[in-house]
């Protein structure tokens, strides 16, 4: 399933195989929340820059279209015309950030949808049940979100309250994968460690989760509102108790810095909304640092937005163009913004790869962090 290739320090650079291909890691995950990267990219686009894993979410396609649509669709990948692996969240995230009124029972959670309004139900068998429907590559085991900052008694609640839901995702999902009817009988499932800012907490669950001998691990509850510096303590204390030859998912993280950072600490597999979210606002990511495209500076400039950048935006279009369909609300400005963006994590992801199998990490992070900071010469 994981093969370990090469460790650089506490890097490691693997292959992680699954029913619909082969994973390079460390990888970033393209996020597709309702099956579709905001900012109208395709998954034939996907293709074209380099997109690994495609990231969709368990809540937003069971509210819309319903994940029983999805199944008659024939799964994910048909759905959306998309052969590579898909992740899919497991909804708790959601559950707990967009429900507003909720309640929090040992079988699960009741809450409303944010769409319509209609009450609804979503426990550990639930998640695995509409996962299954959805028949993704990897699916996320169903967790507790704890609010940050938390008392160390609710948190510790909160994590034993995950540890009993991911045994009964691990049941379901195996009796799932069993039936005859399911479209991906080879489902994986990744179990998430939590315990907010609490290094004992989260050493102990991640004992636990080892324990339950899982396809991969999780890092949640982090990037919401602690520090960079506290994120970075948390990897760093608990990614050693977890097993090294099974991937590891740092959660919803992140910029350029704090990729580079937890590679360092030994994760492997990434998921961050930034780069399509910043795109849509004309927002670009280059190695030197993020460009507003909207600023007056680039009305005349007629270089790309990174010169030597292959993605779709660089090759064809100047800054001035890109800027003026910003500035006009043309929706093709938004677009190739966005590819840029998605291009340039995918292939940030390829040169750590490369690095680390060079024995090389720790210098291209450094290289890579202070070209951030330099000023661009314009």
């Amino acid at each position: 399933m994981y093969k370990l290739l090469k460790r650089d320090g506490c890097a490691k650079r693997g292959e992680f195989h699954t029913v619909h291909g082969v994973i390079q890691t460390p990888v970033f995950m393209n996020v597709g929340t309702a099956a579709a990267i905001k900012g109208a990219v395709s998954s034939i686009d996907l293709q074209g820059i380099g997109t690994q894993v495609e990231l969709c979410n368990t809540y937003h396609l069971h509210v819309r279209p319903g994940d029983q649509v999805v199944k008659k669709m024939g799964g994910l990948h048909k759905f959306m015309n998309w052969d590579k692996p898909v992740l899919t969240d497991s909804g708790g995230f959601q559950v707990f950030s967009l429900a507003g009124l909720r309640k929090i029972k040992e079988e699960g959670v009741y809450f409303h949808s944010h769409v319509d309004g209609r009450k609804i139900f979503m426990g550990p068998e639930e998640s695995m049940q509409i996962q299954s429907n959805l028949a993704s590559t990897i699916a996320m085991a169903f967790d507790e979100c704890p609010p940050h900052p938390a008392t160390r008694e609710y948190m510790q609640n909160s994590v034993d309250r995950t540890t009993r839901w991911l045994m009964r995702c691990k049941k379901e999902m195996a009796r799932l994968n069993a039936l005859p009817d399911t479209i991906n009988k080879e489902q994986l499932l990744f179990g998430i460690n939590q315990g907010g800012t609490f290094a004992d907490i989260r050493i102990e669950h991640a004992k636990v989760l080892t324990d339950m001998d899982l396809d991969g691990y999780a890092l949640g509850g982090l990037a919401v509102g602690e520090t960079h510096e506290e994120m970075y303590r948390i990897i760093e204390e608990t990614v050693p108790y977890l097993p090294v030859d099974k991937p590891v998912y740092l959660m919803g993280v992140g910029t350029p810095a704090n990729i580079l950072e937890a590679v360092d600490r030994g994760v492997d597999f990434f998921d961050c909304v930034y780069p399509s979210r910043n795109g849509r606002h004309g927002h670009v990511y280059t190695n030197h640092g993020k460009l507003n495209l909207l600023n007056a500076k680039y009305e005349l400039d007629e270089r790309p937005i990174e010169p030597g950048c292959q993605c779709p935006a660089c090759r064809y279009h100047s800054r001035a163009y890109i800027r003026h369909l910003l500035k006009a609300k043309e929706m093709l400005g938004m677009r190739l913004c966005v590819l840029h963006n998605l291009y340039f994590y995918n292939t940030m992801m390829t040169e750590i790869r490369t690095a680390i199998e060079e024995g090389r990490y720790r210098d291209y992070k450094a290289k890579k962090l202070a070209g951030f900071l330099e000023p661009e010469d314009s």
